[in-house]
Order: C-alpha cells, then structure tokens, then sequence
C-alpha cells in the first residue's frame, strides 16, 4: 500500500482569533517541496489545529493510501480515545451543553472511518542537535505557519 506522510501545524494569535495552518505532504521527500498554508479566522490553538489536518485531507483526497500524520496537536491525540464516550453523549457536555467544536470532531470522525490513517506524536521545539529528520521536517511546517502569521499581522 501507498503511503503518503502527512505534517500538520499552525499559529495563532488568540487576541485576533486569526491564525494560519500549514502542511506538507509527501511519498518521498524533497528538499524544495511546497509547504501549503491557510488562514483561518475565528479560531483559537485548539480549533486551529483540528482544522489544519482536515482541510489538508480536503486538499489530498487520496484513496488506498496509508496517511502517516505527523503533529504535536495532543486535542488531535486525545479524539482518538474520546470517540466512544463524545458519539454515545451526543456530544453534549454532562450539563447537556454542545461540546466545543463538536462539528469538526463529527468531520475528524468521518475522516478516521474513511481513510487509514496513523497518527505519529512529534515533539515540538526540541533542540536542533536532538531533531531527527522527521523532527527538522515538522519544524519547517510549523516555522511556516508561523512565519505566515507574523507577515499578516504586520
């Protein structure tokens, strides 16, 4: 089976609530390769993240292919085990109130039945002389997310 590598991350600026995902997808990697971003608005780090990894799904759509996503994003990380315990609530919190960006979790949900995807903790920020290849990739993407947030807000 194919299988296609996926880094996603972003920034935010939660006093303008704006903030800019990026990703990178590859099946062999190449220095030079385009590095995709987003701006998004009315967002916070949370909900940034989440819709950095579905509006890179979006983009790919890519069927019989295994997805190797690549992100530090623990809310992503932690879906994983929520699903049972979100979908037999109805998404509603134990004071009956809609969970918090509960249609991107129904989308994430969509995704997971519908592609075969592996996701791959990445530690951010760890120093230049302990980054593996895989680290220094993820830092490129979340450098251009961040990157791409400084120039808007100039």
């Amino acid at each position: 089976m194919k299988k296609i590598k996926l880094f996603c991350d972003s920034s935010v600026n939660p006093q303008s609530k704006i903030g800019f995902a990026a990703y990178l997808s590859f099946e062999n990697y190449e220095e030079n390769q385009e590095i995709k971003t987003k701006k998004f608005e009315d967002t916070s780090s949370t909900k940034i993240e989440l819709q950095s990894f579905l509006w890179a799904m979006d983009e790919i759509k890519q069927n019989d292919v295994l997805f190797e996503v690549y992100t530090d994003c623990q809310n992503i990380l932690s879906l994983l085990n929520r699903r049972d315990k979100l979908e037999s609530n109805n998404y509603l919190t134990s004071t009956n109130k809609q969970v918090k960006n509960h249609l991107l979790y129904k989308e994430f949900y969509k995704l997971l039945d519908s592609y075969d995807l592996e996701f791959i903790k990445v530690k951010g920020h760890k120093k230049s002389s302990q980054k593996d290849e895989i680290d220094k990739i993820f830092s490129k993407v979340d450098k251009t997310s961040r990157k791409a947030l400084r120039e808007f807000l100039k």
